[in-house]
């Protein structure tokens, strides 16, 4: 038994499909098709049902899925304790955050952490929304800093709390006749061409239909000309006046090109964004604990 093996057989059960798993790791389905017959002669026993399409786990490939994810867990976190133990770190921490977040006082906060933790390893992953909950959920990260456009604090076992609520702005080009406005309403954006800046990189997501409901309570449905969860791209298009969009304060208070852009304020009830901080609850790794004490203080450093 290798981890090779544990990895593949997790990664059909949860895809149901030998293919798939063998896309995740770009490798032959030949070749996870040999290591999961393996780890099954190693086993003595049949983990899949191969006579359904999908596959799915036997009763002992639904038992040992547990322990197959519960080793590999040990293994990659006795693997970092082994690297922190030779490079002289004494832990690390995993922090994703939502795309364009990375304007944000964030990098105030992780400094202001690392200098009093200079031994523990910051590493950082920019993600949408729904692969940042996904994951969070499957323990990829320690925390993550990111709009609950997935409703990831009703998923049991995650703690999260308020971290700020952005204000949301108006992203229009410099010639658009709403651009010499102090302030704007969303009902003053019927039939703009709207530039989505999607919190999901899939779409009709919970994210979707809450956004969506605030055009349905301004009167309207929105003409959506175009979505992504990147905000360069959409600033590119707005400064190229293909349309406009609606973005949180923090993704245009810092640009380093902001040629033909204009940053109008949205007012209105509601019109905010919450940005929240979440993690496992059963998470025991001492630097998250070190920095959620620093994220708690009374006089934060952001």
């Amino acid at each position: 038994m290798n981890r090779n093996q544990l990895r593949y057989f997790v990664s059909a059960a949860e895809h149901r499909s030998f293919t798939k798993a063998a896309e995740q790791y770009y490798i032959s389905q030949t070749a996870v098709t040999q290591q999961i017959q393996q780890l099954e002669q190693t086993l003595g026993c049949e983990l899949f049902d191969r006579s359904t399409r999908p596959v799915s786990l036997t009763s002992a490939g639904k038992s040992f899925l547990l322990d197959a994810k519960a080793i590999l867990e040990r293994m990659s976190r006795a693997q970092e304790r082994v690297h922190d133990a030779a490079t002289g770190l004494t832990g690390t921490l995993r922090v994703g955050y939502v795309r364009g977040y990375e304007r944000s006082d964030l990098s105030v906060l992780m400094r202001h952490f690392h200098q009093k933790n200079g031994n523990v390893l910051i590493s950082f992953y920019r993600c949408s929304t729904d692969v940042l909950a996904a994951g969070l959920l499957h323990q990829e990260y320690d925390i993550v800093f990111t709009w609950d456009s997935t409703n990831l604090r009703t998923q049991e076992g995650v703690t999260f709390q308020t971290v700020e609520k952005a204000r949301l702005v108006v992203a229009l080009y410099a010639g658009h006749p709403l651009a010499q406005r102090r302030q704007l309403t969303r009902q003053e954006l019927r039939g703009e061409n709207i530039l989505y800046m999607s919190p999901d990189a899939a779409p009709d997501s919970y994210g979707d239909a809450f956004f969506m409901q605030r055009y349905a309570e301004a009167g309207y449905k929105p003409n959506i000309l175009f979505r992504s969860a990147d905000t360069e791209s959409i600033l590119m298009m707005v400064a190229a006046e293909e349309g406009i969009s609606l973005l949180p304060d923090y993704c245009t208070d810092r640009l380093y090109n902001a040629d033909n852009l204009v940053f109008v304020p949205l007012v209105g009830e509601g019109e905010e964004e919450e940005i929240i901080a979440a993690w496992q609850s059963g998470n025991q790794n001492p630097a998250l604990g070190r920095f959620l004490a620093e994220l708690n203080q009374k006089d934060p450093p952001y």
